[in-house]
């Protein structure tokens, strides 16, 4: 290209900006997620790069496109282009910076902050043990490949540099392809279920129970934890004076056990795993143990809040329909604070606006994944009726620039959906173990295994996605002619980047007819998690009446009231003086029970705790009652106090004296003279018992 550098000065300074954007984005993303001043700069920096490079590759492709002009200078440049030798430049730096970052810094890093161990060295160490496997899987794949590289292409250096790209290209994609197949389908149809207030909550009580659930043994597990470090300490006397440290050093992390009589011995009965000498590795594994409790634990008291809290805000929403003006409780009212509104618009805003929103947008994004969908199918064999390169390629015929600034927004648009889509699926599919973001407590090994599939998946999308353009578009480009060609080397590579991506139909059947559902009723366990309401009565563990108990009893324990849609409040605080008696757990026996016959309780109060009690097929001590109570004792008691009122009407009370009142012609002469009052002289004078319990002589 022999086009004067100053004719791009308007498009440096705007991909200047851009990226410093973008670098500020993610800077603010880290800070939502980790503590930037406590983070370590060894941990902090390499995450930085492996989300900033990634993203800014989105902006990479579209200035790639228009960049990709003949050698006359008459052509026109109707886009934000770069210099050619700017452009592949900048390729090469990221995609080598991502290359290292994705398969040896980030992988190393994560296992030597999540090792236990306090000096560098033993991490070091022990992160390389962990990765030798898994790098060692690579190496036996990458040997058969080299054979094959050899020979089709002869021995030199682009066979080897070809094989290592178009290896971690082939890994990437076929992640790529199936992350974002099931991400084509779960992010509209999450938006269309959202849409609707009343299934939104619905889906909230009924994901209650297992985040409960999660949540209980993660505070059990560390506890156990703790109160093994404590007894470390105990016994720390029969060890070297650095492990002795050691053991301190865990003692000031931990919370003090419970020091009632009888609960320490029962804990030393109970934990058994203490070894008689303490080692050093021991030691590093009850560290790395400890750090995964504390960030398991962390991870669902936010998800349980998280969810607590949205319960409630849905639940006002639904309650504000009656009177058409909302207003969240005191703990929810930040969310909106930046946007001043009366309570009318305001009720507006969520139980219309929002929704219809939510419906247009879950339309808008199912037809873009359709048209991913049809361009990723039809690019082998038919690229010109490609929708994407439709959408993008304004100027097919144009001796110039075939790519506009609308055909690079276009572009942008695309390439970010598609990242989009890979990235939801990740937080969809359980099959990470315990890895998650938590806001201000993310573990960094889970920092660090996130931001490697960023980048580990967003090289192959991309390259992915200029195959879906024109070929006399995107075998011009910097990106094809570097990363391209090497990878379309051999016969092998070509036919799977140009018919691989067909595959994407498998993610996206399966997730659009529920094939994971159904895989977890036949084998046991789910890889997804089935957001199918099976247990829709609400009966045993795991239904929506189990969830939207527990959701009250935590709210209660807050002090906030979840309101139902009568309008009644289950805020004690409000109602009875003093504080909040409700737990997020089941009562303590004895104690419990107490609460529950407590008459200070306000009556709805009451029935929330025997609807909890009865939905958790809990036994509910009462003196009249000492058995467990379902929907239908609830529905048989309601019905028999309608009818035994003290105000039904005459007539209702003759017809049931008449029905319960035996006839004269059936009852024996002694039964008729007890119920006319009389009798006999001697039964009178010595029959029967008097009405106190005395024997009449």
């Amino acid at each position: 290209m022999d086009i004067s550098s100053a004719s791009s000065t308007g498009s440096n300074i705007f991909a200047i900006t851009s990226l410093l954007t973008i670098s500020l984005l993610v800077l603010l993303l880290l800070r939502h997620y980790l503590p930037l001043r406590t983070t370590p700069s060894y941990l902090l920096i390499p995450v930085f790069l492996a989300l900033a490079l990634p993203s800014s590759i989105i902006l990479l492709v579209p200035i790639d496109l228009a960049s990709a002009t003949s050698s006359t200078t008459n052509n026109p440049n109707r886009g934000v282009w770069l210099p050619e030798k700017v452009v592949l430049v900048t390729w090469r730096i990221t995609y080598w910076l991502t290359f290292c970052l994705t398969w040896f810094i980030l992988p190393l890093l994560g296992e030597y902050v999540d090792s236990g161990y306090r000096d560098g060295r033993s991490r070091m160490i022990y992160s390389l043990r962990s990765n030798a496997r898994y790098q060692l899987m690579y190496l036996g794949a990458g040997v058969a490949g080299l054979v094959y590289f050899i020979l089709s292409n002869g021995v030199h250096t682009t066979s080897v540099k070809g094989l290592v790209m178009a290896l971690a290209y082939a890994w990437g994609l076929f992640l790529a392809i199936g992350l974002m197949g099931h991400g084509l389908v779960a992010l509209p149809r999450r938006l269309y279920k959202n849409a609707n207030v009343s299934v939104r909550l619905r889906r909230l009580q009924t994901q209650a129970p297992a985040t409960k659930d999660k949540l209980d043994e993660a505070t059990s597990e560390f506890e156990e934890l703790e109160n093994t470090v404590w007894q470390l300490k105990q016994r720390k006397n029969g060890t070297s004076t650095a492990l002795q440290e050691w053991i301190d050093e865990l003692a000031d992390t931990t919370a003090v056990p419970d020091r009632r009589p009888g609960v320490a011995a029962a804990i030393r009965a109970t934990n058994t795993g203490i070894p008689a000498v303490v080692t050093e590795r021991y030691l590093a594994d009850l560290t790395r143990k400890l750090k995964r409790a504390r960030h398991k634990k962390a991870r669902f008291v936010d998800e349980w809040s998280h969810l607590c809290q949205h319960a409630l805000n849905t639940q006002t929403i639904l309650d504000s329909a009656t009177t058409k003006k909302l207003e969240f409780a005191s703990s929810a009212s930040g969310q909106n604070s930046w946007l001043r509104l009366t309570p009318a618009l305001r009720y507006q805003l969520y139980m219309n606006i929002i929704p219809s929103a939510r419906i247009g947008a879950s339309i808008l994004l199912a037809a873009a994944s359709l048209m991913v969908i049809f361009s990723e199918i039809v690019k082998s064999f038919a690229p010109s009726i490609s929708v994407i390169g439709l959408t993008i390629v304004h100027h097919p015929n144009s001796s110039g620039s075939k790519v506009g600034f609308a055909g690079q927004m276009i572009a942008a648009a695309w390439l970010l959906y598609m990242d989009t889509c890979a990235l939801y699926a990740i937080s969809d599919v359980k099959v990470w173990g315990n890895r998650a973001l938590v806001k201000r407590q993310t573990y960094a090994e889970s920092a660090c295994w996130y931001s490697l599939q960023v980048a580990k998946l967003t090289v192959p999308l991309s390259f992915n996605f200029i195959t879906m353009l024109p070929p006399s578009v995107y075998k011009e480009t910097a990106f094809y002619q570097f990363l391209g060609k090497l990878i379309n080397l051999t016969p092998l590579g070509q036919g799977f980047s140009a018919f691989f991506p067909c595959f994407l139909l498998l993610p996206v059947l399966a997730s659009l007819f529920n094939v994971y559902g159904k895989l977890k009723k036949v084998i046991g366990f789910g890889v997804l998690e089935d957001e199918s309401e099976a247990n829709v009565s609400g009966f045993g563990t795991g239904g929506w009446r189990e969830g939207k108990a527990l959701i009250e009893r935590e709210l209660l324990s807050r002090g906030e009231g979840l309101t139902s849609r009568g309008g009644t409040s289950l805020d004690l605080e409000r109602r009875v003086g003093g504080s909040a008696t409700g737990s997020s757990t089941p009562p303590i026996a004895g104690r419990g029970r107490a609460a529950q016959r407590d008459p200070l309780l306000p009556t709805h109060v009451q029935d929330a705790n025997r609807q909890f009690n009865s939905i958790t097929n809990r036994e509910e001590v009462v003196e009249e009652d000492d058995g467990p109570r379902h929907f239908y004792h609830d529905f048989a008691e309601r019905v028999k106090n309608t009818i035994d009122a003290p105000d039904r009407p005459e007539w209702v009370r003759a017809v049931g004296s008449a029905l319960t009142t035996t006839p004269k012609w059936m009852l024996n002469e002694q039964q008729t003279d007890q119920s006319s009052g009389g009798g006999s002289v001697f039964s009178r004078w010595f029959g029967g018992r008097a009405e106190d319990g005395r024997v009449r002589l």
